[in-house]
């Protein structure tokens, strides 16, 4: 299903580009970061970028997806 709906195999999914249209959720704590590294199409491929600029190519909703310590 995966493939199917982004083109790529899980493990190597970027999270823009994609097959379909495709609901992406970014977690809040992205932001926290300079610099966040991103699936590139393969399992074995990774590029990096600011996280704002990964929220918004993505077309990202940022979310807290991340559990939360009690």
């Amino acid at each position: 299903m995966v493939r199917e709906a982004t083109g790529y195999a899980i493990g190597g999914v970027p999270p823009f580009g994609h097959r379909t249209r495709t609901r992406v959720l970014a977690d809040r704590g992205l932001l926290a970061h300079e610099v966040v590294w991103a699936a590139a199409g393969t399992p074995y491929t990774v590029f990096p970028l600011g996280p704002q600029s990964l929220i918004e190519h993505a077309g990202a909703t940022v979310v807290d997806v991340r559990e939360q310590p009690a």
